[in-house]
């Protein structure tokens, strides 16, 4: 069980350098406790009986856990945010009287409340700031270029100066490695992550994945593993999210529970549409099925078009925001294996598509 509590006249904690929260308590149960879900989370306590007489540890420490064993010799300290209350007697209704003495943002009781906490307090390991600004790129039909886009925006956000991940979630599409040129470079693929479930560590991830071009990249091995189970998808998309910066995803025109479980997560999604009917036919099928779960879907329209068709007409057909035009070049009709990736060429026509896109998105998003 975890509760949160609203009360007056807080203030933020002190900037600190600590990687793990401050421990009150005497109780050693608990203490066992409250180190093992440390341990858990990657991050080194500090742990004292009161409140810590010197070195500024009460207003300094990014996180403090309170057991209710410790209200009393607490109950003096200065008013701060991050300050946790754990007990383990689910029908103690005195507790949250208890909390709002001490000035405790949140009541959290054991066994229950354990996964909550560990995320709270990796939350703190890792300084986790403002998410990444996450964008899904799909196609309105076979062929109509969703991965090559979805690489150049990734390779074009790497270049702009932000930390980028390159997520490959369609197992059946050939590998995005392939299409950087980058198949047999060292580092984790999605098989390695299908048992993963809870938490996954944003950092951890990170330096784990092949790093092409300035971005890191989650692609697919050239083994049988197809499919990785909805909850470690969802833990490894959170987990890219809270490295702040850009995530870029090639999805999959089928929607299955994978699937659903990203399209959760993203901020945009660019529907690749070519501009003739049946793929507008196509599309239409797709975003309303993508549109279930995710709101802000926008078309990328690519010539040549049918006549009678151009970028606003079929983004009004199918009753989408238009991304905009997408440039003809080679690289959407073929991959570039062994050569430069698509949207290398910064003065390239498909880069500056998405330098536009990028420059809109981070300003709707207030800056990333």
């Amino acid at each position: 069980m975890a509760g949160a509590i609203t009360h007056d006249n807080e203030q933020p904690a002190a900037e600190g350098r600590r990687s793990g929260p401050l421990i009150v308590t005497e109780d050693a149960d608990l203490l066992d406790d409250l180190l093992r879900l440390c341990a858990a989370a990657g991050a080194t306590p500090e742990v004292h009986h009161g409140v810590p007489e010197r070195g500024g540890g009460w207003e300094a420490a990014p996180l403090v856990l309170v057991g209710d064993d410790a209200v009393r010799r607490v109950r003096g300290a200065a008013r701060r945010r991050g300050v946790v209350l754990v007990g383990r007697d689910q029908d103690d209704s005195g507790v949250w009287r208890r909390a709002v003495e001490i000035g405790a943002d949140h009541v959290l009781m054991l066994p229950d409340g354990e996964q909550w906490l560990v995320d709270r307090i990796a939350d703190v390991a890792e300084g986790v700031g403002r998410p990444a600004l996450t964008v899904g790129v799909i196609g309105g039909r076979g062929g109509a270029g969703a991965s090559t886009l979805a690489c150049a925006l990734a390779v074009t956000s790497a270049r702009e100066g932000l930390r980028t991940l390159l997520v490959d979630a369609d197992p059946l599409g050939g590998g995005l490695d392939v299409l950087l040129g980058g198949e047999t470079a060292d580092g984790l693929r999605w098989p390695a992550f299908a048992a993963s479930r809870g938490r996954v560590g944003g950092g951890a991830l990170e330096e784990s994945l092949p790093k092409l071009h300035s971005l890191r990249v989650l692609s697919w091995d050239r083994g049988d593993c197809v499919a990785v189970p909805p909850q470690a998808v969802r833990a490894v998309l959170a987990a890219a999210r809270r490295r702040g910066g850009a995530v870029v995803v090639d999805l999959p025109r089928r929607i299955d529970d994978g699937v659903a479980e990203v399209l959760a997560q993203l901020d945009v999604g660019i529907l690749v549409v070519p501009g003739e009917l049946r793929a507008v036919a196509a599309a239409g099928r797709v975003a309303s099925a993508v549109g279930m779960v995710l709101r802000d879907l926008r078309v990328a329209v690519r010539g040549p078009y049918t006549p009678g068709l151009d970028d606003h007409e079929v983004a009004r057909l199918l009753n989408l925001p238009l991304a905009g035009e997408v440039p003809v070049e080679s690289a959407l009709a073929r991959p570039h294996e062994g050569k430069a990736p698509p949207g290398a060429a910064a003065r390239g026509p498909l880069a500056r598509f998405c330098t536009v896109f990028w420059e809109r998105a981070l300003a709707e998003a207030g800056g990333v």
